[in-house]
């Protein structure tokens, strides 16, 4: 049975538990991570992307402190347990995780995900978990990424005021 929305955050003992099971049931599990500090559609294309390369998506959410080290003072927007939430609210997404570390090769080394997605911003020799993933058995698929659409983008065009891009 499936859980309700908010019985889909969990700890990682959890997340790695649940990846456990899909696989036992002959399934595919795919990873993917971020801040998602404003949700907006160039997320949702990424986890419907990642979602349609497996049978679960499990999704890191960094945690309030790691966001800031990353995005600097004045990020996140939102607090880790909301943006937590709105992850997990999604259709796509089957369990999120939030996580504090640099980098998300503690979640690939646990979870070991048959797919890890992340967006076309990445490289593959860039790639902070490269590593992990080569340990992990793990494929990396790069989705495209919307033009325009990126929260730095929508954090600049509220603080200008400006239009939505069409």
């Amino acid at each position: 049975m499936e859980p309700g929305r908010a019985g889909r955050v969990v700890t990682l003992e959890q997340a790695v538990a649940f990846a456990r099971e899909i696989r036992r049931g002959g399934g595919r599990v795919a990873l993917t991570n971020g801040c998602f500090d404003l949700l907006h559609a160039g997320h949702v294309t990424v986890l419907e992307r990642a979602r349609a390369l497996a049978d679960a998506l499990i999704v890191g959410v960094n945690t309030d402190e790691s966001v800031r080290r990353l995005k600097g003072a004045g990020r996140p927007i939102v607090p880790q347990d909301e943006r937590a939430r709105l992850v997990a609210a999604l259709r796509a997404v089957d369990r999120v995780v939030l996580f504090g570390e640099p980098t998300a090769s503690t979640l690939v080394l646990a979870i070991r995900p048959d797919v890890y997605v992340k967006g076309a911003d990445y490289t593959p020799e860039g790639l902070p978990e490269r590593e992990a993933l080569r340990e992990a058995g793990a494929r990396l698929v790069l989705v495209p990424l919307e033009a325009g659409r990126s929260t730095t983008a929508l954090i600049e065009r509220i603080r200008a005021g400006s239009e939505p891009p069409a």
